[in-house]
């Protein structure tokens, strides 16, 4: 009897061993290529249930489950050589919105979300840069953010219940808890309640060393968040700051209850050039003192990349190619001033309920620095500012779609620092990314100082395989002397969870073990992420010839 055979007789969905199934599972928007056995549509938690209990009895077969919905993922968080639970076919629900909260479940894609949202006059604002293309759960999975994380926060600071399958194949509601409601659940005879009391005796016997392990950085996703859990002053418990950013390591999530915001109706931005960065980290900071909602930057490569594919660009912007390139006029006038493109354009949108809220906070945030010297604009209208967001938010996807000979590489792709490190952070990145000669661009939130560094290279060369493990080591090493986090939202993967142990150290790695252990002590949830990884074994699943392309009704990736 074959796998699919044997698992088609224990769930209801559907099960699928067809080659070009298969291979639609075997990509993300990572470098890696890993083939499944099978791809599992559950219909509901109890085939989950079911599918759990099924590779949980039969270890002679060395089964584990994947979950994955849009594959959007650049660390290869999806990907498994066992089963993938595509969680798009069936559980695809918006069961309800209010102006406040909203319930959804993970296969629901943030561009239909979003559209319900705003009925209600609602947002859930840490999309990422891909938000026409990813859905709510991987969103949860990688503890996603974006543009507006800088004012609103990450994914983390948005859930407030989850509905998750645990390793014994019950589901079950997972929220914070108050210290009594804690002791209750840790007294219950039951999985549950050892789960529970497993985890909070782990975090309250190393409760000094967790908390300091937390980085001192705006934004994170690298490591299992142990000091987001458990906190002896409020008394509050909540394992879903655990679930969160878990890439599916701990359980299977099948519903989602959000925390929704009131968006702000107009938004004026602040366009900074500059020609040098020495002066970069006092410049943030004083932009940050008027409370920008949004802080972003793209460099001069990005820029130059923006310009050779304008026609894709126009696309994007649902113009046409003259129209922007006239649009363009101030900023062509402004290089010739420069004599030259600047290395870095910052972009500080301030936004408000009334047009002249958001007028005063922007000239307000132009007179404080002036003294700087740096070219600048302001956007006299949102339509205006709509071409430097197509830029910056486009400039991977223009890479990966237009580049033949070369093609994006992500594997350094999202360093945080400290704003203030920038100007000695910036120079030593750009001196080690030097030595290699390769084209890259750095695009990014840079009121996070959060970088999203995308190196172009040639997938087929072999000797592409030997820099990716020299260079992140280089670059991680710079991030980690300044107090930095190696993914600030893109998660750990394939690609980082070899590095967590150089991050955190020995002793808080071993907690990240031993969670792993308490949640799945079968090792059957998307084993090889977040803990026991090696980046030898996982390079030999190196993508060598093939070129992402992105398929917008689908939501999908594929190969070409």
């Amino acid at each position: 009897m074959t796998l699919k055979e044997k698992i088609s007789k224990v769930v209801q969905g559907e099960v699928s061993d067809d080659p070009k199934r298969l291979d639609a599972a075997s990509r993300d928007a990572s470098l890696f290529e890993l083939h499944p056995k099978l791809v599992v549509a559950p219909l509901d938690a109890a085939d989950l249930g079911r599918l759990i209990e099924y590779v949980t009895t039969h270890p002679d077969e060395k089964l584990s489950i994947t979950p994955r919905s849009a594959g959007t993922d650049m660390s290869g968080g999806p990907l498994t050589e066992s089963i993938v639970v595509d969680m798009l076919p069936h559980f695809n629900k918006i069961h309800a919105i209010t102006p406040h909260t909203a319930s959804v479940q993970p296969g629901v894609f943030y561009r239909d979300f979003e559209k319900e949202t705003l009925k209600k006059n609602a947002l859930l604002p840490c999309y990422t840069a891909s938000r026409e293309l990813n859905t709510i759960g991987g969103m949860v999975a990688n503890n996603s953010a974006g543009e507006k994380t800088l004012s609103y926060g990450k994914m983390e600071d948005y859930v407030e219940e989850l509905s998750v399958v645990f390793a014994d194949g019950n589901e079950y509601i997972v929220k914070p808890l108050t210290r009594e409601e804690l002791e209750l659940k840790i007294k219950q005879k039951d999985y549950e309640g050892a789960l529970y009391k497993a985890v909070y005796n782990l975090i309250e016997s190393n409760y000094d060393l967790i908390k300091g392990a937390k980085p001192k950085v705006t934004k994170n996703s690298a490591g299992y968040y142990l000091w987001n859990v458990w906190d002896r002053e409020t008394g509050i418990f909540d394992l879903t700051k655990l679930i969160v950013g878990c890439q599916g390591t701990l359980g299977i999530v099948t519903n989602v209850k959000l925390k929704l915001i009131k968006p702000k109706k107009h938004s004026r931005m602040l366009v900074i050039f500059l020609k040098e960065t020495d002066k970069l980290g006092d410049l943030v900071n004083d932009v940050l003192k008027f409370k920008p909602e949004s802080f972003e930057s793209y460099d001069d490569h990005t820029l130059k990349l923006a310009i050779r594919f304008m026609p894709g660009l126009a696309k994007q912007m649902k113009g046409n190619l003259i129209k922007l390139g006239f649009s363009f006029i101030p900023e062509a006038l402004m290089v010739m001033r420069m004599g030259g493109l600047p290395k870095l354009v910052l972009m500080a949108e301030f936004t408000g309920d009334h047009p002249k809220e958001t007028e005063d906070k922007t000239k307000a945030a132009y007179d404080a620095i002036r003294h700087y010297g740096y070219n600048m604009l302001t956007t006299v209208s949102e339509d205006q500012g709509r071409k430097y967001w197509t830029v910056r938010r486009e400039s991977f996807n223009l890479l990966r779609k237009h580049l033949k000979d070369e093609h994006t590489a992500p594997f350094i792709d999202d360093t945080v620092v400290h704003p203030a490190d920038l100007p000695k952070f910036l120079p030593e990145l750009n001196e080690i990314m030097g030595q290699y000669h390769i084209t890259y661009t750095v695009a990014g939130h840079i009121g996070d100082a959060n970088f999203h560094i995308i190196p172009l290279m040639n997938l087929a060369d072999p000797e592409s395989k030997k820099i990716i493990p020299k260079l992140s080591r280089e670059v991680y090493d710079l991030v980690i002397k300044y107090g930095g986090s190696i993914t600030g939202e893109h998660n750990d993967g394939l690609i980082r969870t070899p590095f967590l142990l150089d991050m955190y150290g020995h002793k808080v790695y071993n907690l990240f073990v031993e969670t792993k252990r308490i949640f799945d002590p079968n090792d059957i949830f998307n084993p090889g992420k977040k803990v026991h990884a090696n980046l030898k074994e996982a390079l030999k699943h190196f993508v060598n010839d093939a070129h992402i392309v992105g398929d917008d009704k689908k939501g999908r990736w594929d190969i070409k």
